[in-house]
C-alpha cells in the first residue's frame, strides 16, 4: 500500500463548546480553518494534532514537523494518522423509540490515500478556530492560568454536517450531532516526557437521545526510524508492524517487527485512562490493511462494521482474550489498532461525557533481540503507562473515583485531576562557546519552587551535564541517554547528596546580557573541547524528595535547559590573526562527517563578525560566495539539517561551516583551492588555501 500526503482543503460548519457551559445546538456554516501545524514539543514525544479530529499527518509534514516522534529530534516515528470515534444509535426518546443506527463518525479512516477529504473523515471547524496553545509554564509564550500542563493544546469540532459549504457531500457520514472539545497535555518532568494525555468532552448537539455509544482511538502505527527509511518509500515502509495488548494498564501498543530493527526500537502504546460516566468495557481490536485472508483481522467497511469494532469484536464474536491469538498480532503487517471504552447507556440532548485516553511511547528494555516483543522488554512501556495512569488520577490517588480522606490536596472538594509531583523548575541557562571552551551561566529561579502536593519549598541542588564530541552521529536515539554528569551542587545543612554548596559557582554579583532581562547568579566553565564538534549542555535542578509522601528526588527535564552549542574561534577583525580553514587537509570522511556526500563539512576559522568568503580554483573560477555574520550557525548545511534540526545549535562568531557544495549545488572534486575573506566592517581582505583529498 502507499500512503500519501493527508491535506484537507474544505470548508466547515463549527459548533464549539465548553464543558460548562450551554451553546447553541445549530449555527450558520462558515469557512474551515483546518489547522495541522501544532505539536507537542515541551516534553521528548512530537505529536501532530488537529482541529479535525485526527492526530498524525499523514507525513505530509515530514520531515520538518514530528507526526508522532519519540525521543524527539530521534526521526524515529510512530504514527502515520490516527482520529477520533464516536459510534451508537439515536432516537427519540430515553425509550429508545425510533431507534436507528448505529452510526458511527470517524476522524479518520485506514485508506490508501488521504490526500483528499473522502469518507472517514468526517468532523468539521469553523474558520478562525484553529489550535489553541497555552501553558502553566510562568515565563512561557504562551502562558495562561488556565492552562493544566507545560503545553496544553486547545481544539473544537463538531459531527454535524453532512455537506460541506461548497455543496459537496461528505461521503457516507451520518451525523450522531456531537461537538468535541479537545485538550491535550503534555509535560517536560524526565519522568513524563514520554506520554500525550487526549482528554476529550463530547456533548449531544441534537435533538435526539444518542444510545449504546462507545468512544475509540484508532491509529494506523507505524514505527520506524526515518533516517534509515524514507516514508517516501512506500508500502514496504508500512508493513512492518506488531501488536499487543495489556489489558491491565488498558493500553494497546505497536513495534518494529522487521523494519529498522535495531535502529528504531521503541514502542508506541495507545491507552484509555477513563470517563466521567459509566461504562461497560475498555475494548481492543486490530486490524490488517487488505493483506490478510484471517476475518478476524479484516478491516471494517461501514459503520456498522466499525460499531462491533467498537464494542471489542474482532471478527464474528470473537474478542481478545476470547478465540484470539496473541501472536497472530506479533507477526509484521500494516497494522492499525483501535482501543475504545462504552457502552454508555445514554447521552440526553445537552448531555456530554468526558472520555480521556494517552498516547505514551517507550524504549524497549533489555537485551532481547529488537524485533521480539518479551515482557521484560515491555518494561519501561508498562511503567511509563502507569505515569500517565498517576497524572490522570490525580487526586484520585487509588483511583477509586471518590475522594478518600486526606485526598483533597487543594480543598474543592472535589477530584482534581492532572496533579504529577513537581522537581523544581528549569534554571534559565546561556551558554557561551569560545574556542576549546565553553562557559554556562544560569539564574536562581529553580530556588523558589515550591512542590505542589507537600506545599513546601524542597530545593536542593544543580546538576551541570554534557555529551561527548561526536554523539549526533553514533546510533543514539535519544541525546537525553547520552548525557554525562559532569558535577553537582547542593545545598549545605542537611543529610541530603555532597553538602557541597555553591560557593565555587556563585558570582559575586548576578549579571546580565545585552538583549536579555534574566539575572544569571551562577556559572560554570568547561575547558579542553574539540572546536567544530558539536555538543549538549545542560543544568538541571533537584528537590529534596517527599518522605511523607514516599516520593524520592525530583530532578527538572535536561531537555528544557539543552543547548547546542560548538566551541570555535571568536569573531576578530584584528589583521594580524591569520584565517584558515580546518581540516586542512580535508579528507573525504573524515571524523565529524555523515553517510553521505552532502553530509561533509569543514570550518572557515578566525572571521570577523560580517565578511564574504569567496573560494576559488587555481585557475581562478569562482566554485563558491559565502555571506557570513557572527550569528551564523551553520543552518543553510545539510549536516546540520540532518544532526541538529531544529536549527538552535550556537557557534562562536568567528567561524562558519561550508558542506564542500558549490553555488552549481556540485560537490567539489579532490584538489586545493583558494579563499579571499573581505571584512565588511572595514574591508580589509586576507587570503588563504586549503587542499581537499577524497
Amino acid at each position: 500500500m502507499i500512503k500519501k500526503i493527508l491535506f484537507l482543503p474544505v470548508i466547515f460548519l463549527f459548533l464549539a463548546f465548553s464543558p460548562q457551559d450551554d451553546q447553541r445546538k445549530n449555527q450558520l456554516r462558515k469557512t474551515n480553518d483546518d489547522d495541522n501545524s501544532k505539536f507537542t514539543n515541551a516534553g521528548n514525544l512530537g505529536l501532530t494534532v488537529t482541529n479535525f479530529g485526527t492526530y498524525g499527518h499523514g507525513f505530509s509534514l515530514w520531515p520538518s514537523q514530528p507526526s508522532c516522534e519519540y525521543p524527539i529530534g530521534s526521526g524515529i516515528e510512530h504514527i502515520y494518522d490516527g482520529g477520533l470515534w464516536i459510534g451508537g444509535f439515536t432516537s427519540r426518546d430515553s425509550l429508545g423509540s425510533n431507534k436507528s443506527g448505529p452510526f458511527v463518525t470517524t476522524g479518520a479512516v485506514d485508506a490508501s490515500s488521504v490526500s483528499n477529504r473522502g469518507g472517514g473523515f468526517e468532523y468539521t471547524n469553523a474558520k478562525g478556530t484553529g489550535v489553541e496553545e497555552r501553558s502553566s509554564l510562568i515565563d512561557a509564550k504562551f502562558f495562561s492560568p488556565l492552562a493544566i500542563s507545560h503545553q496544553d493544546l486547545v481544539m473544537n469540532y463538531v459531527d454535524t454536517n453532512t455537506t460541506l459549504s461548497n455543496g459537496e457531500l461528505i461521503v457516507d457520514h451520518i451525523p450522531l450531532g456531537v461537538a468535541v472539545r479537545q485538550e491535550v497535555y503534555s509535560w517536560n518532568y524526565p519522568f513524563a516526557d514520554y506520554f500525550v494525555i487526549m482528554n476529550y468532552w463530547i456533548k449531544n448537539v441534537s435533538d435526539k437521545y444518542i444510545d449504546s455509544f462507545y468512544v475509540g482511538l484508532w491509529t494506523d502505527a507505524v514505527v520506524r526510524n526515518t533516517n534509515i527509511t524514507s516514508p517516501r518509500t512506500g508500502g514496504a515502509f508500512f508493513n512492518k508492524g506488531g501488536d499487543g495488548y495489556n489489558d491491565s494498564l488498558r493500553i494497546a501498543y505497536e513495534f518494529d517487527a522487521t523494519g529498522d530493527v535495531g535502529f528504531s526500537d521503541s514502542y508506541v502504546g495507545i491507552q484509555f485512562l477513563g470517563a466521567s460516566k459509566s461504562y461497560g468495557n475498555a475494548n481492543f481490536v486490530s486490524w490488517q490493511y487488505r493483506n490478510t485472508t484471517n476475518s478476524n483481522f479484516f478491516a471494517p467497511q461501514d459503520d456498522i462494521q466499525r460499531y462491533r469494532k467498537l464494542q471489542g469484536f474482532f471478527g464474528g464474536d470473537n474478542r481478545w482474550g476470547a478465540g484470539i491469538n496473541p501472536d497472530a498480532l506479533k507477526t509484521p503487517s500494516n497494522r492499525s489498532l483501535l482501543i475504545s471504552a462504552g457502552g454508555f447507556n445514554s447521552l440526553a440532548p445537552g448531555d456530554s461525557v468526558n472520555v480521556t485516553f494517552a498516547i505514551v511511547c517507550a524504549k524497549k528494555f533489555g537485551n532481547d533481540l529488537p524485533s521480539f516483543d518479551s515482557e521484560i522488554q515491555k518494561t519501561n512501556l508498562y511503567s511509563n503507562a502507569g505515569w500517565a495512569i498517576r497524572a490522570y488520577r490525580g487526586e484520585d490517588r487509588n483511583g477509586n473515583g471518590i475522594l478518600d480522606e486526606g485526598e483533597d490536596s487543594d480543598g474543592d472538594k472535589k477530584i482534581t485531576r492532572y496533579i504529577l509531583p513537581s522537581p523544581p523548575v528549569s534554571p534559565r541557562i546561556k551558554v557561551i562557546p569560545e574556542s576549546n571552551k565553553v562557559t554556562i551561566y544560569w539564574d536562581k529561579s529553580s530556588e523558589k519552587s515550591v512542590d505542589p502536593i507537600s506545599g513546601k519549598k524542597d530545593f536542593e541542588g544543580y546538576r551541570i551535564y554534557r555529551t561527548n564530541a561526536g554523539f549526533d552521529l553514533t546510533s543514539t536515539q535519544d541525546f537525553t541517554k547520552s548525557l554525562l554528569l559532569l558535577a553537582e551542587f547542593d545545598s549545605l545543612g542537611n543529610d541530603i547528596g555532597f553538602n557541597s554548596g555553591f560557593d565555587a559557582i556563585s558570582l559575586d554579583e548576578p549579571i546580565k546580557f545585552a538583549g536579555d532581562e534574566t539575572n544569571y547568579g551562577y556559572k560554570y566553565e568547561i575547558n579542553n573541547l574539540l572546536n567544530g564538534w558539536q555538543y549538549i549542555f545542560s543544568v538541571t535542578a533537584f528537590d529534596e524528595g517527599d518522605a511523607e509522601n514516599k516520593i524520592s528526588s525530583l530532578e527538572s527535564s535536561a531537555l528544557v535547559g539543552a543547548n547546542k552549542v560548538l566551541p570555535g574561534t571568536p569573531a576578530t577583525s584584528d589583521k594580524n590573526i591569520e584565517i584558515g580553514v580546518y581540516p586542512n587537509p580535508y579528507y573525504g570522511n573524515a571524523y565529524w562527517d555523515g553517510n553521505s556526500e552532502r553530509l561533509r563539512k569543514i570550518y572557515f576559522y578566525n572571521l570577523p563578525a560580517e565578511c564574504e568568503i569567496t573560494i576559488y580554483t587555481l585557475s581562478g573560477d569562482i566554485v563558491k560566495k559565502i555571506r557570513h555574520n557572527k550569528e551564523s550557525n551553520g543552518s543553510d548545511v545539510r549536516w546540520f539539517e540532518t544532526y541538529s534540526k531544529d536549527e538552535t545549535q550556537k557557534m562562536s562568531g568567528g567561524e562558519h561551516a561550508w558542506d564542500l557544495v558549490s553555488d552549481n549545488d556540485q560537490a567539489i572534486a579532490t584538489g586545493l583551492y583558494l579563499f579571499s575573506v573581505k571584512d565588511i566592517s572595514n574591508n580589509n581582505i586576507k587570503v588563504g588555501k586549503f587542499l581537499v583529498i577524497k
